[in-house]
């Protein structure tokens, strides 16, 4: 939305000094996240449970499925630079996932199960550069981080809510058999997102055509500090496991369905109140250092659920998964944002979505292995080594700023 200041010039109006369009995105993604985290807590077990998949087969899947999203986030990130139309992709993407979840309400089996989830995947793919690339355009210069700390913190308190109402629904579909109310909660999870996609339609406003559409310079994905930037990132997604391990290990502790979903959202809750502030420090005392220390606090999470044998230890797990998904999930954006020309936002971007997404599929793949051929305690450890790894090729590594 547009507004005229005294001098004729246009300015971008705000919302609790936050643009537009970013606020908007941010309402945009806790409704999407929302309508993901009624059921994605639920999910392990009905792999294990309803479906019955063994340990190796359900590790793999769960990488499977975060890991493919991201192998379309840089084609559609250098579609949305070349047409200069974000808003058509963000779309599609969220109304690909939508109807995914939905859907999920008639699966039967592991592979139409895995179908539909990387359809979801799909459509994370198409929406996250685009969207990412929206928000950065739409962002005061040398306040990226402000803008994705307030879109991730708004995108986790959908995820901090979605599992209550998850819970709150399984209450009252107590006396229901437990595999018709995952499908009865699934079929919920849809109406939340059909309200996003109204909002994108009447509320979010496209910027390209007030982006520079002549190519100048040079690309920074041919810069060598870069390159090594993406490669250490590549060595922390190996050591990335999905959400999914920590709601087992709660599980392997004695905790029920209703107490994964409430660590979960204590998880998504440290998410939330951490993202906003962590991105508005990143834009002062540099993104660098703020994504190094994200790579020790996954180490030190890692160290927690791997020796948890108490609520203590494992509330300190989830409290510390929290902080570095926040991280994780905010700060590399800004900064790619930032290394990136104008015209080649959505590509730099997708690039750091591909490749942490390509070893993401492995990470869980091993933590799987590991957890069928001796235990979940040995996932862990794995994922704290490589994070430990990333945390000191981080520190040797050029700043790029």
């Amino acid at each position: 939305m547009i507004e005229m200041t005294e001098d004729g010039s246009k300015t971008e109006k705000k919302v609790f000094g936050i643009s537009w369009n970013v606020f908007v995105l941010g309402l945009v993604s806790f409704l999407n996240d929302m309508s993901s985290e009624m059921i994605n807590p639920v999910i392990p077990k009905y792999l294990t449970d309803v479906l019955g998949t063994g340990e190796l087969l359900s590790g793999t899947l769960m990488g499977a499925i975060e890991s493919l999203s991201s192998l379309f986030k840089v084609a559609f990130g250098y579609f949305s630079d070349r047409f200069k139309k974000r808003k058509a992709f963000i779309f599609a993407g969220y109304a690909l996932s939508t109807f995914a979840k939905g859907a999920l309400a008639f699966t039967r089996h592991w592979w139409d199960f895995l179908s539909l989830r990387v359809l979801d995947r799909v459509g994370k793919g198409i929406r996250t550069a685009p969207r990412d690339a929206l928000i950065a355009e739409s962002s005061e210069k040398g306040k990226t981080g402000k803008s994705f700390g307030f879109h991730r913190m708004m995108d986790t308190l959908g995820a901090v809510a979605g599992p209550l109402v998850g819970i709150g629904l399984l209450h009252l579909m107590r006396g229901i058999e437990i595999g018709r109310a995952y499908r009865y909660l699934f079929l919920s999870a849809a109406v939340p997102g059909l309200l996003s996609l109204l909002i994108i339609v009447f509320l979010v406003k496209d910027r390209g055509r007030e982006v520079k559409k002549k190519i100048t310079g040079v690309s920074a994905l041919k810069s060598r500090s870069l390159r090594l930037f993406l490669l250490v990132i590549a060595v922390g997604a190996l050591g990335r496991y999905s959400y999914a391990f920590t709601l087992w290990k709660a599980g392997e502790l004695g905790y029920s369905l209703k107490g994964e979903m409430a660590f979960y959202a204590l998880f998504n809750l440290m998410y939330a109140l951490a993202a906003y502030p962590i991105g508005v420090y990143s834009d002062r005392v540099g993104k660098k250092t703020l994504i190094t220390a994200g790579f020790l606090i996954s180490a030190l999470a890692s160290l927690a659920f791997a020796y948890a044998r108490g609520l203590g230890t494992l509330i300190l797990a989830f409290v510390l998964y929290g902080i570095y998904i926040a991280i994780e999930d905010t700060v590399p954006r800004a900064y790619m944002a930032d290394l990136a020309k104008d015209f080649e936002k959505g590509t730099v971007i997708g690039a750091y979505h591909t490749v942490f997404g390509v070893f993401v599929f492995p990470a869980s793949v091993i933590a799987g292995w590991l957890w069928q051929s001796y235990s979940l305690t040995y996932s862990f450890l794995y994922a704290a080594f490589m994070n430990l790894l990333a945390f000191v090729l981080m520190i040797l590594i050029r700043d790029h700023r």
